[in-house]
């Protein structure tokens, strides 16, 4: 008996994606956000992978893989322009909590 089924790495995905959404949500540091940030995007390449292994395997495409390396490239975008604005929130705030930014001027 397996325990590697579609409905098992939807659940998992479902789950991670859960948890970082009560990440972003709830946390007030701007680097636990991009790390929940992440949890996010990494579930939903779970679930594109899961999909395309479990429904397109064996007709040999791979249109979930396309879409995870589109995903990794927009995570990885994501985070070096994330860590940018959060290095240089630090340099002038020395601070990097979120509810202190509401005030921020362009």
């Amino acid at each position: 008996m397996t325990f590697f089924t579609l409905n098992n790495c939807i659940i998992l995905g479902l789950i991670l994606f859960s948890i970082g959404a009560y990440g972003v949500i709830t946390r007030r540091n701007l680097l636990v956000v991009l790390m929940s940030l992440e949890i996010m995007f990494n579930a939903v390449n779970l679930i594109f992978l899961s999909f395309n292994y479990f429904l397109y395997y064996q007709e040999g495409r791979e249109l979930g893989q396309y879409f995870v390396l589109l995903v990794i490239a927009v995570a990885a975008a994501e985070a070096a322009v994330g860590l940018a604005i959060l290095v240089t929130i630090y340099r002038n705030r020395r601070n990097v909590d979120s509810d202190l930014l509401k005030e921020m001027k362009g």
